[in-house]
């Protein structure tokens, strides 16, 4: 009877005390959430942070193959070869990338707003679309357009205190709203640069830094996923860098070569969209389009056509080639998750949806492979 008692006593302490480890582990996962959702953007941040670094260590390593230099040498001449190529781009192309910018901002402007008054004269409600303010600038600047604003009263020529105190506020958070944006970009943009290179300077400091927070037992494991998720974003980010180079060039010499304005620019748009895969092709091929509708029809046409060529590049030519050891993931399952990051957390969840993607598939094979062994 005591052995008996003893048994119940022991089993009911068991269980006890699986159900208190069983609600610290939910509570704390469900802290883990909340925390990963309020400050979802620093997380990205950190995280394009890091994938700069991996980028850098990944173009590094590849000019270690050519040479023996130390490595913080060999960062050191691949930042300078990086830092040099842009501000070529800068100071050779500033002036025409600038002019270029500003026309192809106004021509989207117009195409935007003739849209609107080409679905209207067929019936489609587009009071949702707010695009007045954007084709009337257009069309301010091509041509002179007498505005509706009522002369001021002869009798009241001097505005009162109130409507210059109105006004004065009123430039005064316009100014207040492009400084905080300005240097929020710029800020982020600098924490981005920094971080890169100091995960690039010093990359086993901080392996080895992960590898000890993990417990010991599971830390073979850890190292194994942790070396295979730095191997395949290397191995994807190389690729993305070429793939992006290929796009630029085809779509710059090509919108040229048709005699679309604002070539050099679009290439450049196109470059950087083809970062994000299906989502960056298709809003890159309708900026292109768009913008050519301005030269004409055949023109739009000609730039319609170089868009799925360049499609068909990237899709069957360079990714196949370039990307074939690098991921694998099926295109629907992409495009789904790219969609609901995106749709959940903006145009971070968007862009860093591939090379999230990329490390849960890292992780999801290597437990599948582990689980046949422990069976065994």
């Amino acid at each position: 009877m005591t052995d008996s008692a003893d048994h119940r006593l022991q089993a009911r302490n068991d269980l006890a005390w699986a159900i208190a480890v069983g609600g610290i582990g939910v509570v704390l996962f469900a802290a883990l959430l909340t925390f990963a959702w309020h400050f979802a953007a620093t997380l990205f941040l950190l995280f394009a942070g890091m994938l700069l670094g991996v980028a850098l260590n990944a173009m590094t390593t590849l000019l270690g193959r050519l040479t023996k230099l130390p490595h913080a040498l060999r960062l050191a001449i691949v930042c300078l070869a990086m830092a040099g190529l842009l501000s070529g781009i800068v100071f050779l192309g500033g002036t025409t990338i600038a002019q270029q910018a500003t026309v192809l901002s106004n021509t989207i402007k117009s195409q935007l707003g003739s849209v609107k008054d080409f679905l209207e004269q067929h019936g489609v409600d587009t009071s949702y679309l707010d695009f007045t303010n954007a084709a009337g600038e257009a069309k301010g600047e091509g041509s002179a357009v007498t505005t509706t604003t009522p002369a001021p009263s002869q009798s009241h020529g001097i505005p009162g205190a109130g409507a210059l105190a109105s006004s004065g506020g009123a430039i005064i958070s316009q100014t207040l709203k492009v400084l905080l944006g300005t240097v929020s970009v710029v800020g982020n943009f600098f924490i981005v640069l920094f971080l890169g290179l100091a995960f690039a300077a010093q990359p086993s400091i901080y392996r080895a830094g992960l590898l000890f927070i993990a417990p010991a037992k599971y830390r073979a494991q850890v190292t194994i996923i942790v070396d295979r998720i730095g191997e395949t974003l290397e191995r994807w980010l190389i690729a993305q860098i070429i793939t992006m180079t290929a796009v630029f060039l085809v779509t710059w010499i090509g919108l040229a070569i048709i005699g679309i304005p604002s070539s050099f620019i679009l290439g450049i748009q196109a470059g950087l969209l083809a970062f994000i895969p299906t989502v960056g092709a298709i809003l890159g091929g309708l900026i292109v389009v768009l913008a050519s509708l301005a030269t004409g029809w055949i023109a739009a046409l000609s730039a319609f056509i170089l868009f799925l060529g360049v499609h068909a590049l990237e899709s069957y030519v360079l990714t196949p080639i370039i990307q074939r050891q690098a991921l694998d993931i099926p295109p629907a399952t992409l495009f789904a998750f790219q969609i609901l990051l995106g749709v959940v957390f903006g145009i971070w969840g968007l862009a860093l949806a591939l090379p999230l993607m990329a490390i849960a598939k890292v992780m999801i094979d290597h437990f599948k492979t582990e689980d046949p062994a422990r069976a065994a």
